[in-house]
């Protein structure tokens, strides 16, 4: 997959930024407590930051950094730690073999889209977020393992501000693991918001490979930007079916949009998948459509899930072929044409 293919998800230009400075910190203490309760293990703490940011200043950011660590690990726990001014962070398995300690200008995505990079492990929008894994189940860590941190960050203020950022992860015994984890990526770019006016996207079926079949999804979280006021979620045998509600919050926030814990998870059923729909208020002068940019706008959902069937990132979209449904990374090299396509269209 090239990186102009990603960029027909994230469109986004890089700006100028000051250098910062990363650190990154071992110990044998208990997990944050925050969130659910996890055993204590060894701790693996990442940093990014800070970086000071002009007012009005938008950009992503990255850092690929070594976890220290010298055997294979079971990660049981993730807890992430957003300042003001952070939109959004990503955590990556990453493949790469050269540590890039200063942060350098990225394209949003690029490990989910390309498996020769690596993978994803968490997305975080909240200031303070927690994922801890069901018992026994845990995401898998090669011994040395490269660790990608991905940070888009925008200055609203008429002052600079400091963004700073940090992950943590948290082991698992070895002898409680069972299951490995992974992330599922879900939405629809198929977005144009007219002005003062609210717009509903879908309800919208996406009938999920049959590689998930069985697999288990344990958390999940929506995600629009600063328009947006809801997205939820369905579980459904076709797309007839009105589904079974997994992600509904009330008075759902954008900004600090809640991971629903599914206890005990659910399974879609064969030949079934996820019935989803966007909404949002544009109260501004101007039609917003689908990109990067906090200014932007996007409709999406993460998932987590287990036994892993490798990350993947899937849209909807009615603007090839006529509507299409694809997961990626794929088999062949449909997903690139596809992704390359919604590219030239300008979405």
């Amino acid at each position: 997959m090239n990186h102009a293919s990603i960029a027909a998800i994230c469109l986004l230009t890089g700006y100028a930024v000051a250098a910062c400075s990363s650190t990154r910190a071992t110990d044998q203490t208990p997990a944050p407590d925050a969130g659910p309760t996890v055993d204590a293990g060894t701790v693996y703490s990442l940093s990014f930051g800070p970086v000071t940011v002009q007012p009005g200043e938008e950009n992503t950011k990255c850092l690929v950094m070594r976890l220290g660590n010298d055997l294979k690990l079971h990660i049981g726990a993730l807890h992430n730690v957003l300042s003001n001014g952070s939109h959004h962070m990503i955590v990556y398995r990453s493949n790469e073999t050269v540590e890039r300690m200063t942060p350098f200008a990225c394209t949003p995505f690029t490990d989910t889209l390309d498996p020769q990079k690596g993978s994803t492990l968490v997305v975080t929008q909240k200031h303070d977020d927690t994922l801890a894994l069901p018992d026994g189940v845990a995401f898998a860590l090669e011994a040395n393992q490269m660790i990608r941190i991905e940070v888009h960050y925008i200055n609203a203020t008429p002052s600079p501000i400091d963004i700073k950022a940090t992950t943590t992860f948290v082991t698992m015994d070895e002898t409680r693991f069972k299951d490995e984890a992974d992330f599922l990526f879900v939405g629809d770019p198929d977005i144009s918001l007219p002005p003062n006016a609210k717009t509903t996207l879908g309800p919208i079926f996406f009938p999920l490979p049959a590689e998930y079949d069985g697999v288990k999804f344990f958390a999940i979280t929506g995600h629009e930007h600063q328009l947006g006021t809801n997205v939820s979620v369905s579980v459904a045998a076709n797309g007839s079916d009105l589904g079974k509600p997994v992600y509904d919050v009330p008075g759902w926030l954008w900004n600090e949009p809640k991971t629903m814990v599914q206890d005990p998870p659910f399974t879609i059923p064969q030949g079934g998948g996820f019935r989803f729909s966007c909404e949002w208020n544009n109260t501004s002068t101007k039609t917003v459509k689908f990109g990067e940019s906090a200014n932007d706008e996007m409709c999406f959902f993460w998932a987590y899930y287990y036994p892993s069937q490798g990350s993947k990132v899937c849209i909807h979209t009615n603007r090839v072929n006529n509507g299409i449904d694809l997961c990626c990374p794929g088999p062949n090299l449909y997903c690139a044409l596809v992704l390359d396509r919604l590219r030239d269209a300008g979405l």
